[in-house]
């Protein structure tokens, strides 16, 4: 049977977007990205690649990029937040590959958001174009841009991240769930802070915060995160400049090496924790969500990027499928039917992943007890799943 090209429009190039596209490009699916910004970019610092993720973007092409750009993380230590004593040690590396099919990664979000607009045919992303609403019809979908003429296509993907305008259209705004604390993250060279390992995943976690660090870009940048209660002047962002006297006040009488590294931060930037209720149906007709616009979720398990790849992934499976499955609105069924419930545990999983399992000495159940938790998200592959669907 010959099937037929469905011409997709994406809302918002940001990691799940990006991976929905180049999915759907690979099966010669037919893909506008539209981005708001007037150059395709990625802001933010380092993200976490578990093997559900790093599978998918191997296969997608990205394997000898990703060896050569991100790091894997030899161990994950947890360190005493008052005197720097290392509680556990996690081997990862060639172990957790070994045991889950395929490395864990630290990359700087910006290294992997161009990996996956360099694989992408040339004209694929469409930046400057801020999507204020659309229109379905029976046979296509009608977009609506500001300052833009109007464009259709046969399938409207909501990619746009934790306040979608593609889920504010098709369920109303919300309101999103605060955790009451915030991240402070950056970036820094690894050389101005000597004597931190740049092959480990580091944490330190105390009363009233945590910080984690992991080494990007081959090892010449760290990455950290700093979790700490948030205060009144704090605002709904994810990308909201942060001062750095603010870190250094929250892990003032921390150990020497957290000092060492707060004090060496030029820049950081201050981003509100939050996720929103899972949804009962992401989309409708010729319309679904991919992304944290589907399920936004907090950063505790390292999984908002990862179910975005795998989003994609089994996105661009169902539309190359459409005509063998019923129609374009069956095969975006089909796709949520298959997502909704797996990214819903993994969500409210990542809740409970804030909780501070490492504040004290049974740091050592602390840490096992978190890798159980995600070990069945890093063993899962979405791709064997739709071979048995």
């Amino acid at each position: 049977m010959v099937r037929t090209a469905v011409r997709t429009a994406i809302i918002g190039a940001g990691i799940g977007g990006l991976a929905a596209a180049l999915a759907l490009s690979r099966r010669d699916q037919a893909v506008d990205l539209y981005e708001q910004a007037p150059e395709p970019g990625e802001v933010g610092a380092g993200l976490h690649l578990g093997s559900n993720g790093s599978r998918l973007l191997r296969r997608l092409g990205l394997a000898e990029d990703l060896e050569r750009v991100a790091v894997r993380p030899v161990a994950l230590e947890v360190r005493d937040w008052s005197d720097g004593r290392v509680r556990v040690r996690q081997p990862m590396g060639d172990v957790w590959e070994a045991s889950f099919g395929a490395p864990y990664y630290t990359v700087h979000r910006a290294d992997l958001h161009r990996m996956l607009i360099d694989r992408l045919p040339s004209g694929t992303v469409r930046p400057g174009h801020r999507l204020t609403g659309f229109t379905t019809g029976d046979d296509t979908v009608r977009l609506h841009f500001a300052d833009r003429p109007d464009t259709e296509a046969d399938v409207l993907v909501g990619a746009d991240g934790v306040h979608s305008a593609v889920r504010a259209a098709l369920h109303g705004t919300g309101t999103p769930l605060l955790t009451g604390t915030v991240a402070m993250r950056g970036v820094l060279p690894a050389d101005a802070v000597p004597g931190l390992p740049t092959d480990a995943l580091l944490v330190w976690s105390g009363p009233t915060a945590r910080l984690l660090c992991a080494p990007v870009r081959a090892g010449r940048q760290i990455a950290y995160v700093a979790v700490v209660p948030a205060t009144a002047r704090d605002r709904e962002s994810w990308s909201a400049r942060g001062d750095p006297a603010d870190l250094r006040a929250a892990f003032a009488d921390w150990c020497p090496d957290v000092g060492k590294l707060t004090e060496a931060v030029r820049t950081t930037h201050r981003w509100t924790l939050q996720d929103r209720e899972p949804l009962a149906l992401w989309g409708r007709g010729r319309v679904t969500l991919l992304g944290d616009a589907a399920h936004p979720m907090l950063p505790h398990h390292g999984q908002g990027a990862n179910q975005a790849v795998e989003d994609g992934v089994a996105l661009a499976h169902c539309l190359a499928r459409a005509s063998d499955t019923g129609g374009v609105a069956s095969a975006l069924r089909h796709y949520e039917n298959l997502r909704r419930p797996h990214t819903t545990r993994v969500q409210l999983g990542a809740r409970d992943g804030g909780s501070g399992r490492f504040a004290g000495p049974g740091d050592e159940r602390g840490v096992r007890g978190l890798v159980e938790d995600v070990s069945w998200v890093q063993r899962y592959d979405i791709e064997a799943e739709l071979d048995r669907r």
